[in-house]
Protein backbone atom coordinates (compact mmCIF):
# COMPACT_ATOMS: atom_id res chain seq x y z
CA UNK A 1 0.00 0.00 0.00
CA UNK A 2 1.66 3.83 -1.06
CA UNK A 3 0.97 6.02 1.45
CA UNK A 4 0.74 9.72 0.92
CA UNK A 5 1.64 12.59 2.90
CA UNK A 6 2.85 16.40 3.23
CA UNK A 7 6.01 17.17 3.67
CA UNK A 8 6.66 20.63 4.81
CA UNK A 9 10.14 22.56 5.65
CA UNK A 10 11.52 23.09 8.81
CA UNK A 11 15.05 24.08 8.68
CA UNK A 12 14.66 27.52 6.83
CA UNK A 13 15.41 30.11 8.91
CA UNK A 14 13.13 33.19 9.87
CA UNK A 15 12.74 36.57 8.24
CA UNK A 16 14.50 39.33 10.43
CA UNK A 17 11.18 41.04 12.29
CA UNK A 18 11.32 45.18 12.13
CA UNK A 19 8.95 47.60 13.94
CA UNK A 20 6.29 48.85 12.55
CA UNK A 21 6.95 52.11 10.60
CA UNK A 22 10.71 51.73 10.80
CA UNK A 23 10.93 51.12 7.58
CA UNK A 24 9.37 54.68 6.98
CA UNK A 25 11.42 56.19 9.73
CA UNK A 26 14.85 55.81 7.78
CA UNK A 27 13.30 58.64 5.10
CA UNK A 28 12.78 62.07 5.46
CA UNK A 29 9.45 62.25 3.35
CA UNK A 30 7.58 65.98 3.16
CA UNK A 31 4.42 65.56 4.38
CA UNK A 32 2.70 66.48 0.45
CA UNK A 33 4.64 63.86 -1.06
CA UNK A 34 4.04 61.43 2.27
CA UNK A 35 0.04 62.11 1.88
CA UNK A 36 0.45 61.53 -2.28
CA UNK A 37 2.27 58.32 -1.33
CA UNK A 38 -0.49 56.86 1.16
CA UNK A 39 -3.43 57.80 -1.54
CA UNK A 40 -1.39 55.75 -4.53
CA UNK A 41 -0.78 53.24 -1.92
CA UNK A 42 -4.16 52.83 -1.07
CA UNK A 43 -5.00 52.73 -4.56
CA UNK A 44 -2.88 50.53 -5.98
CA UNK A 45 -3.72 48.17 -2.64
CA UNK A 46 -7.58 47.85 -3.56
CA UNK A 47 -6.62 47.26 -7.24
CA UNK A 48 -4.26 44.60 -6.51
CA UNK A 49 -6.51 43.17 -3.38
CA UNK A 50 -9.17 42.74 -5.61
CA UNK A 51 -6.97 41.17 -8.29
CA UNK A 52 -5.40 38.68 -5.76
CA UNK A 53 -9.04 37.96 -4.78
CA UNK A 54 -10.14 37.16 -8.17
CA UNK A 55 -6.95 34.91 -8.63
CA UNK A 56 -7.23 32.80 -5.27
CA UNK A 57 -10.22 32.69 -4.32
CA UNK A 58 -11.79 29.18 -5.41
CA UNK A 59 -14.24 29.31 -8.04
CA UNK A 60 -17.98 29.52 -7.68
CA UNK A 61 -19.69 26.57 -6.49
CA UNK A 62 -22.11 25.01 -8.73
CA UNK A 63 -25.31 24.19 -7.22
CA UNK A 64 -25.73 20.87 -5.15
CA UNK A 65 -27.53 18.18 -8.24
CA UNK A 66 -31.15 17.55 -6.74
CA UNK A 67 -31.26 13.97 -4.61
CA UNK A 68 -31.62 10.55 -6.02
CA UNK A 69 -35.57 10.07 -6.05
CA UNK A 70 -37.30 6.75 -6.57
CA UNK A 71 -40.00 6.23 -8.70
CA UNK A 72 -42.37 6.98 -5.82
CA UNK A 73 -40.73 10.08 -5.34
CA UNK A 74 -39.38 9.30 -2.03
CA UNK A 75 -35.15 10.48 -1.77
CA UNK A 76 -32.91 7.37 -1.48
CA UNK A 77 -30.09 7.36 1.11
CA UNK A 78 -26.76 9.47 -0.58
CA UNK A 79 -24.32 7.52 1.52
CA UNK A 80 -25.58 4.76 3.50
CA UNK A 81 -28.05 1.71 3.33
CA UNK A 82 -27.71 1.08 7.18
CA UNK A 83 -31.29 1.84 8.13
CA UNK A 84 -32.56 -0.83 5.25
CA UNK A 85 -29.66 -3.14 6.50
CA UNK A 86 -30.59 -2.75 10.36
CA UNK A 87 -33.96 -3.39 8.98
CA UNK A 88 -33.81 -6.63 7.29
CA UNK A 89 -30.65 -8.49 8.27
CA UNK A 90 -32.33 -10.38 11.25
CA UNK A 91 -35.16 -11.77 8.82
CA UNK A 92 -32.15 -13.38 6.41
CA UNK A 93 -30.75 -16.86 8.29
CA UNK A 94 -28.43 -19.21 8.01
CA UNK A 95 -29.45 -22.57 6.70
CA UNK A 96 -27.38 -25.73 7.77
CA UNK A 97 -28.39 -29.11 6.48
CA UNK A 98 -27.13 -32.73 7.01
CA UNK A 99 -27.22 -35.54 4.60
CA UNK A 100 -26.23 -38.95 4.89
CA UNK A 101 -23.75 -40.22 2.05
CA UNK A 102 -21.57 -42.93 1.48
CA UNK A 103 -18.12 -42.76 2.36
CA UNK A 104 -15.03 -41.72 0.64
CA UNK A 105 -14.01 -44.31 -1.53
CA UNK A 106 -11.89 -44.70 -4.87
CA UNK A 107 -13.67 -44.16 -8.65
CA UNK A 108 -15.26 -47.45 -9.67
CA UNK A 109 -15.74 -49.35 -5.65
CA UNK A 110 -19.31 -47.89 -5.64
CA UNK A 111 -20.00 -51.45 -6.74
CA UNK A 112 -21.45 -54.83 -5.17
CA UNK A 113 -18.43 -54.79 -2.59
CA UNK A 114 -17.26 -57.86 -1.37
CA UNK A 115 -15.43 -57.33 2.27
CA UNK A 116 -13.15 -60.47 2.17
CA UNK A 117 -11.20 -58.96 -0.63
CA UNK A 118 -11.21 -55.10 -0.70
CA UNK A 119 -11.91 -54.96 3.41
CA UNK A 120 -15.34 -53.76 5.26
CA UNK A 121 -17.97 -51.66 3.17
CA UNK A 122 -17.59 -47.89 3.59
CA UNK A 123 -20.16 -46.62 6.09
CA UNK A 124 -22.94 -44.33 5.24
CA UNK A 125 -21.98 -41.03 6.95
CA UNK A 126 -23.51 -37.17 7.54
CA UNK A 127 -22.28 -34.65 5.76
CA UNK A 128 -22.86 -30.92 5.91
CA UNK A 129 -24.07 -28.12 3.50
CA UNK A 130 -24.52 -24.69 4.01
CA UNK A 131 -27.01 -21.73 2.45
CA UNK A 132 -29.36 -19.09 3.32
CA UNK A 133 -33.16 -18.31 4.08
CA UNK A 134 -35.36 -15.63 4.49
CA UNK A 135 -38.34 -15.09 7.16
CA UNK A 136 -41.44 -14.10 5.50
CA UNK A 137 -43.61 -13.97 8.43
CA UNK A 138 -43.58 -13.84 11.66
CA UNK A 139 -44.43 -17.08 12.82
CA UNK A 140 -41.80 -18.64 11.37
CA UNK A 141 -41.95 -19.74 7.54
CA UNK A 142 -38.70 -19.42 6.08
CA UNK A 143 -37.93 -19.19 1.76
CA UNK A 144 -34.89 -20.89 0.61
CA UNK A 145 -33.93 -22.55 -2.76
CA UNK A 146 -34.90 -26.30 -3.05
CA UNK A 147 -30.94 -27.17 -4.07
CA UNK A 148 -30.51 -25.63 -0.67
CA UNK A 149 -32.14 -28.54 1.10
CA UNK A 150 -32.51 -31.64 -1.31
CA UNK A 151 -31.87 -34.69 0.30
CA UNK A 152 -31.28 -33.33 3.65
CA UNK A 153 -32.35 -35.12 7.00
CA UNK A 154 -31.48 -32.60 9.80
CA UNK A 155 -32.73 -28.90 9.06
CA UNK A 156 -31.30 -25.77 11.30
CA UNK A 157 -31.72 -22.00 11.11
CA UNK A 158 -29.36 -19.70 12.57
CA UNK A 159 -30.76 -16.31 13.16
CA UNK A 160 -28.43 -13.00 13.35
CA UNK A 161 -28.89 -13.09 16.80
CA UNK A 162 -27.23 -16.42 17.64
CA UNK A 163 -30.63 -18.25 18.33
CA UNK A 164 -30.14 -21.97 16.33
CA UNK A 165 -34.00 -23.36 15.53
CA UNK A 166 -34.38 -26.61 14.04
CA UNK A 167 -36.77 -26.24 10.68
CA UNK A 168 -39.29 -28.48 9.60
CA UNK A 169 -39.59 -28.82 5.66
CA UNK A 170 -43.12 -27.58 4.35
CA UNK A 171 -42.12 -28.68 0.61
CA UNK A 172 -40.17 -27.78 -2.01
CA UNK A 173 -40.53 -27.22 -5.88
CA UNK A 174 -37.61 -28.55 -7.67
CA UNK A 175 -38.70 -26.82 -11.16
CA UNK A 176 -38.48 -23.22 -9.40
CA UNK A 177 -35.94 -24.30 -7.54
CA UNK A 178 -38.14 -22.77 -4.43
CA UNK A 179 -38.40 -23.98 -0.71
CA UNK A 180 -40.64 -23.58 1.96
CA UNK A 181 -39.42 -24.01 5.75
CA UNK A 182 -41.10 -23.79 8.95
CA UNK A 183 -39.39 -23.16 12.58
CA UNK A 184 -41.60 -23.23 16.05
CA UNK A 185 -40.98 -19.76 17.14
CA UNK A 186 -43.62 -16.38 16.85
CA UNK A 187 -42.63 -12.50 16.71
CA UNK A 188 -39.89 -13.08 14.12
CA UNK A 189 -38.43 -10.45 12.05
CA UNK A 190 -39.63 -10.85 8.42
CA UNK A 191 -39.41 -8.91 5.47
CA UNK A 192 -42.26 -7.85 3.32
CA UNK A 193 -42.52 -8.96 0.04
CA UNK A 194 -42.15 -6.54 -2.44
CA UNK A 195 -43.86 -7.32 -5.73
CA UNK A 196 -41.61 -8.28 -8.60
CA UNK A 197 -43.45 -7.17 -11.56
CA UNK A 198 -42.45 -3.56 -10.37
CA UNK A 199 -38.67 -4.29 -10.55
CA UNK A 200 -37.16 -2.72 -13.47
CA UNK A 201 -33.21 -2.59 -14.70
CA UNK A 202 -31.04 -0.12 -13.24
CA UNK A 203 -32.99 -0.33 -10.08
CA UNK A 204 -30.97 -0.83 -6.95
CA UNK A 205 -30.40 -3.91 -4.98
CA UNK A 206 -29.02 -5.43 -1.89
CA UNK A 207 -28.41 -8.90 -1.79
CA UNK A 208 -27.90 -10.51 2.12
CA UNK A 209 -27.16 -13.95 2.93
CA UNK A 210 -24.08 -16.31 3.75
CA UNK A 211 -21.25 -16.61 1.30
CA UNK A 212 -19.02 -19.15 2.36
CA UNK A 213 -19.94 -19.83 5.66
CA UNK A 214 -18.70 -16.36 6.70
CA UNK A 215 -22.25 -15.41 8.17
CA UNK A 216 -24.56 -12.17 6.93
CA UNK A 217 -22.99 -10.64 4.37
CA UNK A 218 -24.33 -7.64 2.43
CA UNK A 219 -23.37 -6.38 -1.10
CA UNK A 220 -24.75 -3.91 -3.24
CA UNK A 221 -25.41 -3.50 -7.16
CA UNK A 222 -28.47 -2.83 -9.36
CA UNK A 223 -31.07 -5.33 -11.07
CA UNK A 224 -28.74 -5.93 -14.48
CA UNK A 225 -32.03 -7.63 -16.48
CA UNK A 226 -35.03 -9.13 -16.11
CA UNK A 227 -36.98 -11.94 -17.81
CA UNK A 228 -33.78 -14.20 -17.72
CA UNK A 229 -34.49 -17.90 -18.68
CA UNK A 230 -33.16 -20.50 -21.57
CA UNK A 231 -30.25 -21.08 -18.80
CA UNK A 232 -30.79 -24.68 -18.14
CA UNK A 233 -31.13 -24.02 -14.55
CA UNK A 234 -34.66 -24.89 -13.91
CA UNK A 235 -37.29 -25.93 -15.50
CA UNK A 236 -39.58 -22.60 -15.22
CA UNK A 237 -36.96 -19.41 -15.19
CA UNK A 238 -37.85 -15.74 -15.36
CA UNK A 239 -34.74 -14.99 -13.03
CA UNK A 240 -33.62 -11.40 -12.04
CA UNK A 241 -30.35 -10.89 -12.59
CA UNK A 242 -28.21 -8.06 -10.41
CA UNK A 243 -24.71 -7.56 -10.58
CA UNK A 244 -24.98 -7.61 -6.41
CA UNK A 245 -22.06 -9.70 -5.56
CA UNK A 246 -23.92 -13.83 -4.86
CA UNK A 247 -21.25 -16.53 -4.09
CA UNK A 248 -21.49 -19.59 -3.10
CA UNK A 249 -23.60 -19.67 0.13
CA UNK A 250 -25.96 -17.23 -0.91
CA UNK A 251 -28.39 -19.52 -2.47
CA UNK A 252 -31.95 -18.68 -0.91
CA UNK A 253 -30.66 -15.56 0.50
CA UNK A 254 -32.93 -12.46 -0.06
CA UNK A 255 -32.47 -9.95 -2.83
CA UNK A 256 -34.27 -6.96 -1.71
CA UNK A 257 -34.78 -3.35 -3.03
CA UNK A 258 -34.21 0.06 -1.33
CA UNK A 259 -37.88 -0.02 0.25
CA UNK A 260 -36.35 -3.15 2.34
CA UNK A 261 -38.83 -5.15 0.41
CA UNK A 262 -37.61 -8.78 -0.79
CA UNK A 263 -37.84 -8.80 -4.76
CA UNK A 264 -35.83 -12.24 -4.93
CA UNK A 265 -34.48 -15.46 -3.61
CA UNK A 266 -30.89 -16.05 -5.01
CA UNK A 267 -30.52 -18.77 -6.51
CA UNK A 268 -27.57 -19.00 -9.04
CA UNK A 269 -24.50 -17.82 -10.27
CA UNK A 270 -22.56 -17.73 -13.66
CA UNK A 271 -18.80 -18.61 -12.78
CA UNK A 272 -17.19 -19.62 -16.12
CA UNK A 273 -14.76 -21.92 -13.65
CA UNK A 274 -14.03 -19.26 -11.28
CA UNK A 275 -15.04 -20.26 -7.30
CA UNK A 276 -17.41 -17.17 -6.99
CA UNK A 277 -18.79 -13.79 -7.87
CA UNK A 278 -18.29 -12.69 -11.96
CA UNK A 279 -20.87 -10.31 -11.31
CA UNK A 280 -24.01 -12.00 -12.78
CA UNK A 281 -26.26 -13.64 -10.15
CA UNK A 282 -29.39 -14.59 -10.75
CA UNK A 283 -32.66 -14.60 -8.22
CA UNK A 284 -36.47 -16.19 -8.36
CA UNK A 285 -38.60 -13.45 -8.72
CA UNK A 286 -40.81 -13.01 -5.42
CA UNK A 287 -44.04 -12.88 -7.77
CA UNK A 288 -43.19 -17.13 -8.42
CA UNK A 289 -42.21 -17.72 -5.37
CA UNK A 290 -44.94 -16.56 -3.83
CA UNK A 291 -47.50 -18.15 -5.54
CA UNK A 292 -45.11 -21.77 -5.06
CA UNK A 293 -45.11 -20.69 -1.30
CA UNK A 294 -48.55 -20.31 -1.03
CA UNK A 295 -49.25 -23.66 -3.21
CA UNK A 296 -46.62 -25.60 -0.52
CA UNK A 297 -48.35 -24.66 2.62
CA UNK A 298 -52.25 -24.88 1.80
CA UNK A 299 -51.97 -28.06 -0.98
CA UNK A 300 -48.94 -29.32 -0.18
CA UNK A 301 -47.59 -29.71 -3.72
CA UNK A 302 -47.72 -27.17 -6.53
CA UNK A 303 -50.53 -27.31 -8.98
CA UNK A 304 -50.01 -25.58 -12.02
CA UNK A 305 -52.23 -25.26 -15.66
CA UNK A 306 -51.91 -27.30 -18.24
CA UNK A 307 -52.45 -26.88 -22.27
CA UNK A 308 -50.86 -29.87 -23.80
CA UNK A 309 -48.86 -28.59 -26.89
CA UNK A 310 -45.30 -28.58 -27.57
CA UNK A 311 -44.29 -25.51 -28.16
CA UNK A 312 -41.31 -24.24 -30.45
CA UNK A 313 -39.88 -20.41 -30.66
CA UNK A 314 -39.63 -18.75 -34.24
CA UNK A 315 -36.91 -17.69 -36.39
CA UNK A 316 -36.87 -15.68 -39.27
CA UNK A 317 -37.68 -18.81 -41.74
CA UNK A 318 -39.84 -19.93 -39.59
CA UNK A 319 -41.82 -16.72 -39.20
CA UNK A 320 -41.42 -16.16 -43.29
CA UNK A 321 -43.01 -19.55 -43.85
CA UNK A 322 -45.94 -19.50 -41.44
CA UNK A 323 -46.46 -15.54 -42.51
CA UNK A 324 -46.26 -13.97 -39.06
CA UNK A 325 -44.70 -10.68 -38.60
CA UNK A 326 -42.06 -9.38 -36.11
CA UNK A 327 -41.25 -12.72 -35.06
CA UNK A 328 -44.06 -12.76 -32.39
CA UNK A 329 -45.44 -16.23 -31.42
CA UNK A 330 -44.86 -19.25 -31.27
CA UNK A 331 -45.75 -22.55 -33.14
CA UNK A 332 -47.10 -25.80 -32.02
CA UNK A 333 -45.05 -28.80 -32.97
CA UNK A 334 -47.32 -30.99 -31.46
CA UNK A 335 -50.13 -31.40 -29.80
CA UNK A 336 -51.03 -34.43 -27.00
CA UNK A 337 -53.56 -37.17 -27.16
CA UNK A 338 -56.85 -36.31 -24.69
CA UNK A 339 -55.44 -32.63 -23.92
CA UNK A 340 -57.47 -29.28 -23.54
CA UNK A 341 -55.47 -27.97 -26.97
CA UNK A 342 -56.99 -31.38 -28.42
CA UNK A 343 -60.06 -30.94 -27.05
CA UNK A 344 -60.03 -27.27 -28.21
CA UNK A 345 -58.90 -28.32 -32.43
CA UNK A 346 -55.50 -27.15 -31.85
CA UNK A 347 -53.02 -28.74 -34.75
CA UNK A 348 -49.83 -29.31 -35.41
CA UNK A 349 -48.44 -25.89 -37.25
CA UNK A 350 -50.97 -23.32 -35.38
CA UNK A 351 -49.37 -20.13 -34.21
CA UNK A 352 -49.97 -18.56 -31.31
CA UNK A 353 -50.22 -15.08 -31.40
CA UNK A 354 -52.04 -14.26 -28.38
CA UNK A 355 -52.77 -15.39 -24.60
CA UNK A 356 -55.74 -14.26 -23.04
CA UNK A 357 -55.59 -10.99 -25.32
CA UNK A 358 -52.20 -10.66 -23.76
CA UNK A 359 -49.25 -10.80 -26.88
CA UNK A 360 -47.22 -14.24 -26.65
CA UNK A 361 -43.40 -12.86 -26.82
CA UNK A 362 -41.90 -16.51 -27.04
CA UNK A 363 -42.04 -19.98 -25.78
CA UNK A 364 -40.81 -19.09 -22.36
CA UNK A 365 -43.44 -16.55 -21.38
CA UNK A 366 -46.18 -18.74 -22.37
CA UNK A 367 -45.11 -21.60 -20.53
CA UNK A 368 -44.80 -19.77 -17.87
CA UNK A 369 -47.99 -18.22 -18.41
CA UNK A 370 -50.19 -21.21 -18.83
CA UNK A 371 -48.40 -22.54 -15.62
CA UNK A 372 -49.29 -19.87 -13.28
CA UNK A 373 -52.89 -20.33 -14.51
CA UNK A 374 -54.93 -22.29 -12.39
CA UNK A 375 -56.69 -25.29 -13.56
CA UNK A 376 -60.01 -25.10 -14.68
CA UNK A 377 -59.60 -21.70 -16.10
CA UNK A 378 -60.68 -20.89 -20.27
CA UNK A 379 -58.09 -19.32 -21.87
CA UNK A 380 -58.94 -17.52 -25.61
CA UNK A 381 -55.81 -17.87 -27.83
CA UNK A 382 -55.21 -15.83 -31.35
CA UNK A 383 -53.37 -17.49 -33.33
CA UNK A 384 -52.45 -17.92 -37.52
CA UNK A 385 -53.68 -21.25 -39.08
CA UNK A 386 -52.77 -21.46 -42.78
CA UNK A 387 -51.85 -17.93 -42.51
CA UNK A 388 -55.10 -16.74 -41.64
CA UNK A 389 -56.39 -15.57 -38.27
CA UNK A 390 -58.61 -17.63 -35.90
CA UNK A 391 -59.85 -17.54 -32.13
CA UNK A 392 -60.34 -20.89 -30.01
CA UNK A 393 -60.73 -21.04 -26.04
CA UNK A 394 -59.54 -23.89 -24.01
CA UNK A 395 -59.87 -25.16 -20.49
CA UNK A 396 -56.97 -25.33 -19.23
CA UNK A 397 -56.10 -28.98 -17.41
CA UNK A 398 -54.23 -29.42 -14.35
CA UNK A 399 -50.23 -30.31 -15.58
CA UNK A 400 -50.13 -33.97 -14.91
CA UNK A 401 -46.97 -35.52 -13.43
CA UNK A 402 -43.70 -35.83 -15.94
CA UNK A 403 -43.48 -38.37 -18.23
CA UNK A 404 -40.79 -39.74 -19.82
CA UNK A 405 -39.91 -38.76 -23.78
CA UNK A 406 -40.00 -41.38 -26.37
CA UNK A 407 -36.69 -42.64 -26.91
CA UNK A 408 -34.54 -41.35 -29.68
CA UNK A 409 -33.97 -43.45 -32.86
CA UNK A 410 -31.06 -45.79 -32.50
CA UNK A 411 -28.96 -46.41 -35.21
CA UNK A 412 -29.31 -50.24 -34.37
CA UNK A 413 -33.35 -50.10 -35.46
CA UNK A 414 -34.68 -52.36 -37.67
CA UNK A 415 -34.61 -50.92 -41.28
CA UNK A 416 -37.78 -52.64 -43.95
CA UNK A 417 -35.16 -52.19 -46.72
CA UNK A 418 -31.67 -49.68 -47.56
CA UNK A 419 -31.55 -46.01 -47.45
CA UNK A 420 -31.96 -44.23 -50.89
CA UNK A 421 -30.57 -40.15 -51.56
CA UNK A 422 -32.91 -37.68 -52.09
CA UNK A 423 -34.93 -34.81 -53.75
CA UNK A 424 -33.10 -32.84 -50.81
CA UNK A 425 -29.82 -31.78 -52.02
CA UNK A 426 -27.16 -33.65 -49.34
CA UNK A 427 -29.31 -35.49 -47.65
CA UNK A 428 -29.92 -39.57 -47.47
CA UNK A 429 -33.26 -40.93 -46.23
CA UNK A 430 -34.97 -44.95 -45.86
CA UNK A 431 -37.91 -46.08 -45.03
CA UNK A 432 -39.10 -46.44 -41.33
CA UNK A 433 -38.95 -50.09 -40.04
CA UNK A 434 -42.21 -51.41 -38.84
CA UNK A 435 -40.83 -52.17 -35.55
CA UNK A 436 -39.66 -48.15 -34.89
CA UNK A 437 -43.21 -46.77 -36.69
CA UNK A 438 -44.86 -49.35 -33.86
CA UNK A 439 -42.43 -48.50 -31.08
CA UNK A 440 -42.41 -44.91 -31.60
CA UNK A 441 -46.43 -44.36 -32.63
CA UNK A 442 -45.54 -42.62 -35.92
CA UNK A 443 -48.61 -43.43 -39.06
CA UNK A 444 -45.88 -41.37 -40.98
CA UNK A 445 -42.37 -40.00 -42.16
CA UNK A 446 -39.15 -41.53 -43.44
CA UNK A 447 -35.38 -41.39 -41.52
CA UNK A 448 -32.79 -39.85 -42.35
CA UNK A 449 -29.69 -41.74 -42.62
CA UNK A 450 -27.00 -39.51 -43.48
CA UNK A 451 -26.80 -35.31 -43.97
CA UNK A 452 -23.86 -33.84 -45.81
CA UNK A 453 -21.63 -31.53 -43.39
CA UNK A 454 -21.47 -28.90 -45.32
CA UNK A 455 -25.26 -29.00 -47.32
CA UNK A 456 -27.61 -26.86 -46.95
CA UNK A 457 -29.82 -29.14 -44.31
CA UNK A 458 -27.29 -29.20 -42.15
CA UNK A 459 -26.56 -25.52 -41.67
CA UNK A 460 -30.52 -25.65 -40.86
CA UNK A 461 -29.93 -28.19 -38.39
CA UNK A 462 -31.13 -31.31 -39.94
CA UNK A 463 -29.49 -34.27 -38.30
CA UNK A 464 -28.39 -38.16 -38.69
CA UNK A 465 -31.75 -40.05 -36.78
CA UNK A 466 -34.07 -37.56 -37.30
CA UNK A 467 -37.85 -38.90 -38.87
CA UNK A 468 -39.28 -36.07 -41.12
CA UNK A 469 -42.92 -36.36 -40.16
CA UNK A 470 -44.51 -33.49 -42.81
CA UNK A 471 -42.95 -31.48 -45.89
CA UNK A 472 -44.53 -28.40 -46.21
CA UNK A 473 -47.47 -29.41 -43.61
CA UNK A 474 -48.45 -32.48 -46.02
CA UNK A 475 -47.74 -36.14 -44.16
CA UNK A 476 -45.28 -38.24 -46.07
CA UNK A 477 -44.85 -42.31 -45.81
CA UNK A 478 -42.05 -43.11 -48.31
CA UNK A 479 -39.54 -42.01 -49.54
CA UNK A 480 -40.81 -41.34 -53.03
CA UNK A 481 -43.71 -39.69 -51.37
CA UNK A 482 -41.44 -37.29 -49.87
CA UNK A 483 -39.22 -37.09 -52.91
CA UNK A 484 -42.60 -35.93 -54.66
CA UNK A 485 -43.57 -33.14 -51.92
CA UNK A 486 -40.07 -31.63 -52.27
CA UNK A 487 -39.95 -31.65 -55.93
CA UNK A 488 -43.23 -29.31 -56.00
CA UNK A 489 -41.69 -26.77 -53.28
CA UNK A 490 -40.59 -23.37 -54.71
CA UNK A 491 -37.29 -22.21 -53.01
CA UNK A 492 -37.42 -23.30 -49.00
CA UNK A 493 -38.84 -26.82 -47.60
CA UNK A 494 -40.73 -26.73 -44.36
CA UNK A 495 -39.92 -29.70 -42.65
CA UNK A 496 -41.94 -31.25 -39.74
CA UNK A 497 -39.85 -34.00 -37.52
CA UNK A 498 -39.19 -35.52 -34.52
CA UNK A 499 -36.30 -36.26 -32.86
CA UNK A 500 -35.63 -37.23 -29.06
CA UNK A 501 -39.15 -37.47 -28.35
CA UNK A 502 -40.53 -34.20 -29.42
CA UNK A 503 -41.60 -32.41 -32.90
CA UNK A 504 -40.48 -29.53 -34.07
CA UNK A 505 -39.76 -27.80 -37.39
CA UNK A 506 -37.09 -26.31 -40.07
CA UNK A 507 -36.94 -24.62 -42.72
CA UNK A 508 -33.89 -26.16 -45.06
CA UNK A 509 -33.42 -24.47 -48.92
CA UNK A 510 -33.91 -26.99 -51.83
CA UNK A 511 -30.75 -25.66 -53.88
CA UNK A 512 -27.57 -26.65 -53.07
CA UNK A 513 -25.10 -29.20 -54.54
CA UNK A 514 -25.90 -32.89 -54.50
Amino acid sequence: MVHYQTIVATDQPAPPTQRPGAFLANFQVKPWLAAGALLTTTLLGGIGGAMTTRWLSPPDTPPSPPPITSRAGEALPAASFSSIVKATLPAVVNISTTRTTRGQVDPGFDLPFFPDIFGPAPRRQPTNSLGSGVVVSADGYILTNHHVVDGASDIKATFADGRVLKAKLIGTDPKTDVAVLKVDENNLPAIPLGDSNQVEVGDFALAIGNPFDLGQTVTFGIVSALGRGNLGIETYEDFIQTDAAINPGNSGGALINLQGQLIGINTAIIARGAQGNQGIGFAVPVNMARLVMEQLVTKGRVVRGYLGVTLQDLNEALAKQFGVQNQRGVVITDVAPDSPARQAGLQPGDVILEFNGQPVRDLRTLRLTVAQTPPGTTVKLKLLRDKAPREVSAKLDELPEDQPLAKAPDDDAPRANAPTGSALAGVTVGDLSPTLRSRLNLSSGVIVRAVRPDSAAAEAGLQRDDIILQVNQQPVTSPAAFDAAVRQSQGEVLLRIYRGGVNLFLVVPRGGRD
